[in-house]
């Protein structure tokens, strides 16, 4: 796939909203996800991130922005697994998915398939655009190698082998290497709380910033600033 893509180039230096309602608010406030899609839109997003297959057929009417589309699944030890499926990718593209995002870590998926493997096949098979979502520099490489359109630092931190001991900052380190590295789009995702963040990440080369909770996930951000106060405060 060409990097010169009208729908890659949309998104550059321009941010993405994961928006993502929990199934408690999905009860209580089912036109949630609309609502958030509509104020990224009203925001100056450039592209929107949704999780599961109806979600992605229900948002698709409501808007023009690009969709990365993905299904969330769990390994064995339960960290997060996306797109687990041949079948959930078909499904995320018929719903309306501009992009899909795909695990593109190394590690093995709960059927005992490889998962740079399950990549290169998905890359065989469909010529629409994919998105790995990784968790290390080196996933990053072999993603590439394997024919992924983006490539994503959305797992940094939550994969065993990456757990991180500061989860109110990004990997910055990750997102400078591997946009170094590339010379195929990475999206900076993950652990990206504020502005500075997202401004710094694309000073670094990121193409593009994704956050998610700091936007939709109000509670957290409230906690985040409850929990500030109270620490001890010295100011004289």
């Amino acid at each position: 796939m060409s990097f010169v893509n009208e729908k890659i180039t949309a998104l550059q230096h321009g941010l993405i909203v994961s928006c993502h309602v929990d199934e408690e608010e999905k009860e209580t406030m089912p036109d949630l996800l609309a609502y958030f899609v509509r104020a990224a839109e009203r925001g100056g997003a450039v592209g929107i991130r949704i999780e599961g297959v109806e979600n992605v057929r229900s948002i698709r009417s409501r808007t023009r922005l690009p969709i990365i589309g993905f299904t969330q699944g769990s390994y064995e030890d339960g960290s997060a697994l996306i797109t687990a499926g041949m079948s959930d990718v078909e499904a995320l593209f018929e719903a309306g998915a501009d992009i899909v995002a795909i695990d593109g870590t190394k590690r093995k998926r709960p059927d005992g398939s490889d998962g740079f493997l399950f990549f290169e096949q998905v890359r065989k098979r469909f010529k629409a655009l994919l998105w790995a979502d990784v968790a290390t520099f080196r996933e990053g490489i072999r993603a590439a190698e394997s024919g992924a359109d983006l490539v994503a630092t959305t797992l940094a931190g939550y994969t065993p082998g990456t757990v991180a001991r500061d989860y109110h900052t990004p990997d910055f380190t990750l997102i400078h290497e591997l946009s170094n590295a590339l010379t195929i789009p990475v999206i900076a995702e993950g652990r990206i709380w504020n502005p500075d963040h997202a401004g710094h990440a694309i000073n670094l080369g990121a193409h593009a910033v994704v956050v998610g909770s700091a936007i939709t996930r109000p509670h957290i951000v409230a906690q985040m600033f409850s929990d500030a106060l109270k620490v001890p405060r010295h100011d004289g």
